[in-house]
């Protein structure tokens, strides 16, 4: 019971912050009165360029994808083995676009996975899938950082991969290399 509390409590917190990264991207400066924060005069200055966009991560169907669809530029899943697990987050958030009014396309969809075996062809076809389900973006874990064979097999992947995606709008392409 405990953790359900601590973890209901950090998403009040969250939704809190996101709110009022909102307001003061959008220039309100009017007294914010949240579940667990409270300021006289949101002010953000000096203002951003433009506005930074908003990723929020993790796949939770009831609180986390909505509040991707009300706050968030980008969403970032988790991959599974199983490409419909992946379909069933994405239609879940079409729904919550759907029920908020926000139109599904404007969130630039994301997953992270592990990467390996070092094996262009199969890499390529899960990419490939992931593109077709509506990933506009793969973030992946290299085992080794350092490995330079493992930016040589990313490059050939990409290399593949790039014509079968989407153009990606500047804010979310900056959120995710950011």
């Amino acid at each position: 019971m405990r953790r359900q509390r601590q973890l209901k409590e950090r998403f009040e917190h969250l939704e809190d912050t996101l709110r009022i990264a909102h307001r003061m991207f959008d220039g309100d400066e009017r007294p914010y009165d949240g579940t667990h924060h409270r300021l006289e005069r949101p002010l953000n200055n000096p203002s951003p360029v433009r506005r930074p966009p908003i990723m929020i991560g993790g796949g939770g169907e009831r609180k986390t994808l909505r509040m991707v669809a009300q706050y968030a530029d980008a969403c970032n899943l988790f991959e599974t083995r199983d490409p419909a697990g992946l379909e069933h987050k994405l239609s879940v958030l079409k729904r919550h676009c759907d029920d908020v009014g926000r139109p599904y396309e404007e969130i630039t969809r994301t997953t992270f996975g592990m990467i390996g075996p070092y094996d262009v062809g199969p890499a390529v076809e899960r990419f490939g899938r992931l593109s077709e389900q509506g990933v506009d973006l793969a973030l992946v874990d290299l085992p080794d950082p350092r490995d330079d064979e493992a930016y040589a097999f990313l490059a050939e992947v990409v290399r593949q991969v790039a014509p079968l995606g989407r153009p990606l709008p500047v804010p979310a392409a900056s959120a995710a290399v950011g």
